[in-house]
């Protein structure tokens, strides 16, 4: 029997996930704690702690925008697409949890920085593997395909969490700072899929 390829509207897609992310903040900034004293002394052990979750914040606000420019490329989803958006959202999810360990850590401990770069490393894989699908969906003379490209970015974001991982046994400062280094690199706005829309509409 031959499979049917059925079409689906991505609105709920991106109206669910929109409300995720949101979720997704929101309990990260619940987890800062009001520090005991009144004076800014008090807050200096809580400086780690606010440090994790602003990385942390960048990261969920740069997979946010660049999930909402994917979307924007395609016209339609699948059963496919569904289930690997939601294997990403499973992913940003872990976000606040070994955001609160590792800040909690104030980064010494190799576990908690371990784990945060294996949650980062488990949602760039997501983040790609829902990628992949989309332009298997849409075709690889699709408008999202030809605007990811080789995806270099993404190859080094996978690179550095490898290494930050195997790093942390050695020094777990070194592994913060390839963190750091991946969220600079994706912070910088990614104008492909805005330039090939652009580019779309001018021919049109």
């Amino acid at each position: 029997m031959r499979s049917v390829n059925v079409n689906m509207s991505k609105n709920r897609l991106e109206a669910f996930s929109d409300g995720v992310i949101a979720i997704i903040i929101t309990i990260m900034v619940l987890e800062l704690k009001v520090p005991e004293g009144h004076d800014l002394k008090a807050l200096t052990p809580l400086l780690p702690v606010f440090a994790s979750y602003l990385l942390s914040f960048i990261y969920v606000g740069i997979y946010w925008n660049n999930h909402h420019h994917m979307l924007h490329a395609v016209k339609s989803i699948n059963g496919s697409v569904l289930w690997a958006n939601m294997h990403l959202l499973f992913w940003l999810s872990m976000v606040p949890f070994v955001t609160n360990w590792m800040g909690e850590s104030h980064f010494t401990e190799i576990w908690p920085v371990v784990l945060y770069g294996f949650v980062l490393l488990m949602n760039a894989l997501a983040y790609s593997i829902l990628m992949i699908l989309l332009v298997k969906h849409e075709g690889e003379r699709s408008l999202l395909a030809d605007a990811v490209g080789g995806d270099w970015k993404g190859k080094i974001s996978l690179a550095c969490y490898f290494s930050a991982i195997a790093l942390s046994w050695i020094n777990t400062y070194i592994s913060l700072a390839l963190y750091v280094l991946v969220a600079c690199i994706w912070f910088i706005p990614d104008t492909r899929i805005e330039k090939r829309l652009a580019d779309e509409q001018h021919t049109h």
